[in-house]
């Protein structure tokens, strides 16, 4: 089973807690010798999924959506995903430079591409730019993926 991920960066420690326990569920729900996890390993939900597949014995699969994308991600996050890039059994490239919205939507369709699943930790609103995860959503839809919304009951963004 091939499973993508998609989400809302920027969540409260309360959504990221309940957030992570149900993308867990998820992954532990999968077999993991049948289960493919395909990130961009942004922070947040992409890597929250990222080490939740690592976790169960599962096999990982990056997307890196422009070769600017590293730097454009907070310092912070690099450590991680450094570690989750040197566990990734594939890595796919846009063929994209700069880190910007149409690098992030190329992104995000590869993921598509590349998935029987797609979940979205998606709040049900538009994207606020380009790119975004309602994109990556709408995108989804549109080929035909089937995608597996997780977002708690109540939860705001910001």
């Amino acid at each position: 089973m091939r499973v993508g991920i998609t989400g809302h960066r920027g969540l409260s420690p309360e959504v990221e807690a309940h957030v992570r326990a149900e993308l867990a569920k998820l992954v532990d729900a999968t077999g993991a010798e049948d289960l493919i996890g395909i990130s961009c390993i942004a922070d947040g939900p992409d890597t929250w999924f990222a080490q939740a597949v690592v976790a169960h014995g599962g096999r990982l699969e990056m997307v890196i959506p422009a070769t600017e994308y590293r730097e454009s991600l907070p310092a912070s996050h690099h450590p991680v995903y450094d570690e989750l890039m040197a566990r990734a059994a594939d890595v796919h490239h846009t063929g994209l430079r700069e880190s910007d919205s149409q690098a992030h939507q190329a992104g995000s369709e590869i993921v598509v591409g590349l998935v029987d699943q797609l979940i979205a930790v998606w709040d049900g609103q538009p994207a606020r730019g380009y790119g975004g995860t309602a994109d990556a959503v709408a995108y989804a839809h549109g080929v035909g993926v089937p995608v597996r919304i997780v977002w708690p009951e109540g939860a705001t963004r910001d």
